[in-house]
């Protein structure tokens, strides 16, 4: 590709903090690795700590011994835990640790997947979009030939692949995985340690926190022998020392115009942050029933304050006027760039405007979105599903909407709306509480959106809300996968022949849903379309030297175990279980009424005594991380595991949008707190002679 001039690309280069970037497994940092680090990684190691890692769809994972051992955070685990979990049998508050193969537990409806392979297609996409078409048919050129080559790939069997794009599209990539559909729980904590502190210490440090859990990849019902699996290190860590972390980042927005920014801020995250207050009020509505309610959404609100806390974070990034006056100034500096060149201003010279008034369109159909998607249930959204699923089958593949193209893509929906029903955040169905948060979703809808919304209107009909959630919550056998596999299967004559309530529902929804749909994927086409103009004229000027946003794809990040400046003081690298104990006993101890966040199990007061209270339990590092990168490998020089991240300090929630190497940093649970705890808490020796082979 053309390059600009080596003056204007000096000129253009906006600053690279030394430890940013989420760098993706083919463009690794090799040249500021060996500067800082004096650290050259081999193809050897690099394929060692890529194939050992596994994505837990929103976290990530490790093979950790031969036989198929996978740590990952607890609150990773927490919703399937909480699925095993009964009235009886409480393994959230609890805890679990099996003590034999035999005793593990099944967890249903879970899949783990490792990345085996990588195929750059951007330049095979590109030639199938011929120049001069409009956003939209541009769009379906591009998801036309992204399934055919989805599946060619598949027809060589062994891997489902996904289609990857990076720097909002300057390129495309195919990623083939292996995946796990057999995983058994091994061992966790109890919430109590596991989430030491709550919501108050989330998004905080120094921290306190055992994060982490144990399953077991199972294949054809025996444990599966990895090719690859983290060494646990036997030296641990120390300040200074450079550390990677290998994981599945969900999203970060980096490279979005500056306009996209303002509009995140302005109304993208504030609309969230009001639904996640909402969606937080009902879940304490219902828990204020009885001891059981509270159980049951124990894990839900803590899901929900997180979202919450770490968009606050986001938002004050975006509210700090100097962080912005830098973003804009990179924005200018590439536009001029651009404006210097004749090819990429007459392919992108645009794109800067065309992005801004999409983005007005978008924010006209806000309010409309918002409110349609928080006045649904599990079970409308699974009728939803089946309906638009034999409508679009009726249709020729040209004409439906680009998910319903695709053969492989069809066989996973089909086989997810035939499996096991769950309810909010992958939990088992619950139709108290479904009513309770669709009536109140339904009652928001009204007040927002009015009654003679077409929406509002096919709904209620004049009906009050509760009575309506109610009816169709209790009516509904969709939560039987006998009843969804039989509609699935049955295609549009099944469908249009229910009589279930929440299908009928869904089938007087379905033509206003689809409108707005058209509408949404019309501004999607254009932001994708020009998000990817600016990608490409991006590349004209800096090459790769920039990293690609988090997309959730696999991605390896480096730092060291640093100190930094917050709050008039230094913060300490590492946390101890002897800070631990003391956080606890600073707020009272198992005595505390109004502060229980600190409280801690009975088991670890009384195994107090038999632990090392100098075990490192806590470590912060330069790597940069966000959101999707919780369970992710800590390793070493030599690939051995040392940690497991879970979160970062309430500064690093701005990297969403950029780095700042001063005060971001990440928070990883220290290997040697996890060894020690098994051994000496759980008396769980045999995982512990598992993980270090010995």
């Amino acid at each position: 590709m053309r390059r600009l001039t080596a003056l204007a690309l000096l000129l253009a280069l906006p600053a690279l903090r030394a430890e940013e970037g989420m760098w993706t497994f083919d463009n690794l940092p090799l040249k500021q690795l060996k500067e800082k680090y004096a650290f050259e990684p081999s193809k050897d190691w690099i394929d060692h700590v890529r194939l050992s890692t596994l994505t837990l769809g929103g976290c990530t994972g490790s093979f950790v011994s031969a036989d198929g051992l996978v740590l990952t955070n607890h609150h990773c685990t927490r919703g399937s835990i909480q699925r095993l979990s009964t009235k009886e049998r409480d393994l959230v508050k609890n805890g679990f640790v099996a003590t034999t193969r035999e005793q593990e537990l099944k967890i249903p409806g879970l899949t783990y997947r490792t990345l085996m392979a990588m195929e750059n297609v951007t330049e095979r996409v590109a030639r199938a979009v011929p120049a001069g078409l409009s956003e939209k048919k541009a769009a379906e050129a591009r998801a036309k030939e992204l399934d055919a080559i989805k599946a060619e790939l598949e027809k060589q069997g062994g891997l489902t692949y996904d289609a990857v794009n990076l720097y909002q599209g300057g390129e495309t990539w195919m990623y083939g995985f292996k995946v796990f559909k057999d995983v058994r729980l091994v061992a966790a904590p109890e919430i109590a340690v596991a989430a030491f502190g709550g919501d108050y210490d989330n998004f905080t440090y120094p921290r306190h926190d055992l994060d982490f859990s144990l399953v077991r990849v199972y294949e054809n019902d025996k444990p599966y022998n990895p090719p690859h699996h983290l060494t646990w290190s036997t030296e641990g860590l120390k300040t200074g020392d450079l550390t990677f972390v290998v994981g599945h980042p969900g999203r970060t927005s980096r490279l979005q115009t500056f306009a996209q920014m303002k509009y995140d801020r302005d109304l993208g995250i504030p609309a969230y942050l009001r639904s996640a207050d909402r969606t937080r009020g009902i879940l304490e509505e219902y828990g204020k029933r009885s001891a059981e309610h509270a159980r049951q959404v124990q894990t839900l609100i803590l899901g929900v304050n997180n979202g919450a806390k770490a968009n606050e974070g986001a938002l004050a990034g975006l509210k700090d006027p100097e962080a912005m006056k830098r973003i804009e100034a990179d924005e200018k500096a590439l536009k001029a760039a651009v404006a210097k060149d004749p090819k990429l201003s007459a392919t992108t010279g645009q794109s800067w405007t065309k992005i801004e008034q999409a983005l007005k369109t978008q924010a006209g159909l806000a309010k409309e979105t918002q409110y349609v998607g928080a006045a649904r249930s599990t079970t409308l959204g699974q009728a939803l599903a089946l309906v638009r699923l034999g409508e679009q089958l009726d249709l020729p593949v040209e004409k439906r909407l680009t998910e319903y193209r695709s053969e492989s893509g069809l066989k996973t929906l089909k086989t997810r709306l035939a499996g096991p029903a769950t309810g909010m955040m992958g939990q088992a169905p619950n139709p108290e509480q479904e009513t309770l948060l669709f009536t109140r979703g339904l009652e928001d809808a009204a007040r927002e959106l009015g009654p003679k919304h077409p929406f509002v209107g096919a709904i209620l009909g004049g009906r009050k809300p509760a009575d309506v959630a109610k009816a169709l919550v209790e009516g509904t056998r969709l939560a039987d996968p006998a009843v969804r596999k039989a509609l699935v299967e049955g295609g549009a004559k099944a469908v249009a022949e229910s009589t279930d309530p929440m299908i009928q529902l869904a089938r007087k929804l379905e033509p206003t849903l689809l409108a707005l749909r058209r509408k949404q994927d019309g501004v999607k086409a254009i932001l994708d379309e020009h998000g990817a103009r600016i990608a490409k004229a991006r590349f004209a000027v800096y090459g790769k030297t920039l990293p690609p946003d988090a997309t959730g794809s696999l991605r390896i990040t480096y730092g060291a175990v640093s100190t930094y400046p917050a709050n008039g003081t230094l913060i300490q690298p590492f946390t101890t279980y002897l800070g631990l104990y003391d956080r606890h006993l600073g707020w009272g101890g198992n005595q505390a009424k109004d502060h229980t966040d600190w409280n801690l199990p009975q088991r670890w007061l009384d195994r107090m005594g038999q632990l090392d209270l100098k075990t490192p339990l806590n470590f912060s590092h330069t790597v940069d991380t966000t959101g999707g990168n919780s369970g992710s490998p800590v390793v070493n020089r030599k690939g051995e595991l040392v940690g497991l991240l879970f979160d970062g300090n309430i500064e690093g929630n701005a990297g969403r949008y950029f780095y700042d190497e001063k005060v971001n940093r990440s928070v990883s649970v220290d290997a040697r707190a996890i060894l020690e705890a098994l051994v000496k808490v759980y008396d769980a020796p045999h995982l512990a002679a598992e993980l270090t082979g010995k």
